[in-house]
């Protein structure tokens, strides 16, 4: 039976209420109602009247009926009660007991030969399912600040692998300037390089500069190539948005490259390419978009990805001509090489050619949220975690660097990547925070699914295993149940994330730091245990550096003789 939602309201402004009087009847459920409400902040969310946070598609709820139902269930829930949540729909309430999480959400897991982009699409508009990418749909987005540190990490990588440790005096291409691909020109120029960032939406690109992330539009090519140029030279960091299409404009700049008027040295992209609706076809405006893509959706997936080919043909021939090229983890090379291009494949993922070391260590996301509302508890935070790792460098860095140049989009908050052995102190560090008065109200702990142990994605966090086991999906399932029994306050499992429909399962976590002893029992296994599934990951999969990590720091891995 087609169920009746509503999914868009323009009279709807919802904000997380702030200070210390709750809403609900205690801090583990006021805890996810305020990040619930943070998505769709109208700082944070791209389309918030849709209940769209990010991606183009990714929901925090599936319909306004639904999130009703779930604002009035968390305001009711008990300490010892779990709400079931289903494809953004509260579907039951369970009683369990207090280690128990208290919200279970699982999104968009389609069986395997139903796991398709039109499948989907059907239940959707039938309101029975929604896409909740990774953070949006388990209500621990932060804006775009929670790729900011990703981003910034994976341009650090570039800058040490090929550049002699920075991107001073070098220029990135790249599309995308969104909910995701909004990090990209501030993580360029933190790591000093300049960079010319592509995106149809005049808008997108305002919105960031508003915001500081990015530092000029511009609407014409040649003025923005002669600002980038110009910083490249001066080894100055500069940041560029151009309105345009990518598939035109990476065409366009590569034959200026090849003529030698320009260099370019690294060549990305972050557009909604998992989503072919969510890339405009070169054929199309702007205000052409949404009319066309309802239209005839299957035909605009085939002008889109044709485009998309466009694109990654000449991110390839970038590549042939000498510059460092990387996919970002958008799926845009398989959807190149559904329109038939045969080379979409030759350049390389961003985690098996940057982070994936990382990962051995147990290295990824933490992030954490003022519930309180208030910058200040996040600058106490900031100043706490410098002088927890004191010989840090790296992560003293981008804390000082996030003080600087992030401006806070709902509830304040922050973003590191701590690996194992390092979470659950942070955690306990905040939790003591708390208890002891120096911040004004509990702090959520969460991560992106973009993880060590949280993600199962062949084109993109598992692309390229050691031993060929990029597709296997047991790993997010076993991360997602050990979170559930160690004390997460709320735990996810989706599909699809930042690739698509039938590319990936992933799982998140989140818990809370409210100054309690059992909150503190709870972090301690829970930020333990969650890294430790990337260590055990990576070991099981034949890395030598997760077996050292193993042995080093005691993670019990059976049948894995330790020397």
């Amino acid at each position: 039976m087609t169920q009746s939602f509503t999914q868009h309201d323009p009279s709807r402004e919802i904000r997380a209420p702030r200070g210390t009087e709750l809403t609900a009847k205690s801090w583990q459920t006021e805890a996810p109602l305020r990040m619930l409400m943070n998505n769709l902040d109208p700082e944070v969310a791209e389309r918030p009247e849709d209940l769209v946070v990010y991606g183009g598609t990714g929901r925090a709820a599936r319909s306004w009926e639904a999130y009703d139902a779930i604002v009035e269930t968390l305001k009711d829930l008990d300490d010892d009660e779990t709400l079931l949540v289903q494809s953004g729909k509260p579907v039951g309430v369970v009683r369990t007991n207090r280690w128990a999480p208290r919200v279970l959400i699982a999104n968009s897991n389609l069986v395997g030969d139903w796991a398709t982009w039109p499948e989907f699409r059907k239940l959707e508009a039938e309101g029975l399912m929604m896409y909740g990418q990774m953070t949006a749909g388990s209500w621990i987005y932060i804006a775009t600040q929670g790729i900011l540190q990703g981003t910034y990490e994976t341009f650090a990588a570039v800058g040490r692998r090929r550049f002699g440790g920075t991107l001073a005096g070098t220029l990135t291409l790249t599309g995308g300037c969104g909910g995701m691909g909004g990090a990209q020109p501030l993580a360029v120029t933190l790591n000093g390089g300049a960079v010319l960032v592509v995106d149809v939406s005049e808008e997108r690109l305002k919105r960031r500069r508003s915001k500081r992330y990015l530092d000029e539009v511009e609407t014409d090519l040649d003025a923005a190539l002669a600002k980038v140029t110009a910083a490249k030279s001066e080894r100055r960091a500069l940041s560029v948005g151009l309105v345009g299409n990518a598939a035109d404009v990476f065409a366009e700049v590569l034959r200026r490259h090849r003529e030698g008027e320009i260099e370019v040295d690294v060549v990305t992209d972050q557009t909604s390419a998992h989503d072919p609706l969510s890339y405009l076809p070169s054929e199309y405006t702007v205000d052409e978009w949404d009319r066309e893509a309802k239209a005839d959706p299957e035909g605009f997936t085939k002008k889109a990805q044709e485009s998309m080919a466009r694109q990654v043909q000449a991110m390839v021939e970038f590549q042939d001509a000498g510059a460092e090229v990387f996919d970002y983890g958008n799926s845009i090379r398989d959807e190149a090489r559904t329109a038939g291009y045969a080379r979409a494949f030759e350049f390389p993922g961003f985690v098996p050619a940057y982070i994936r070391p990382l990962f051995c260590e147990g290295l990824g996301p933490f992030r954490w949220v003022a519930l309180s509302g208030d910058p200040e508890d996040i600058r106490v935070t900031d100043q706490a975690i410098k002088e927890l790792f004191p010989e840090n460098e790296h992560l003293h860095t981008w804390i000082d660097a996030a003080g600087e140049y992030v401006e806070f989009e709902g509830l304040p908050a922050r973003i590191c990547w701590l690996g194992y052995g390092e979470r659950h102190r942070a955690g306990l560090l905040f939790n003591q925070l708390v208890a002891e008065g120096k911040v004004s109200a509990p702090i959520a702990i969460g991560r992106d699914h973009l993880d060590s142990g949280s993600v199962a994605s062949p084109y993109r966090e598992t692309e390229a295993m050691l031993d060929g086991s990029d597709a296997v999906a047991d790993w997010p399932l076993l991360n997602a149940l050990t979170a559930t029994s160690s004390g997460a306050t709320w735990v996810s499992v989706h599909h699809g994330g930042g690739v698509g429909i039938g590319r990936s399962i992933h799982a998140g976590q989140v818990g809370l730091a409210d100054g309690t002893e059992l909150a503190a029992a709870k972090l301690e296994a829970l930020l333990t245990n969650d890294p430790a599934m990337g260590v055990f990951r990576h070991v099981d999969a034949g890395y030598d550096r997760a077996a050292d990590i193993a042995h080093e720091r005691g993670v019990r891995v059976p049948m894995h003789e330790q020397d």
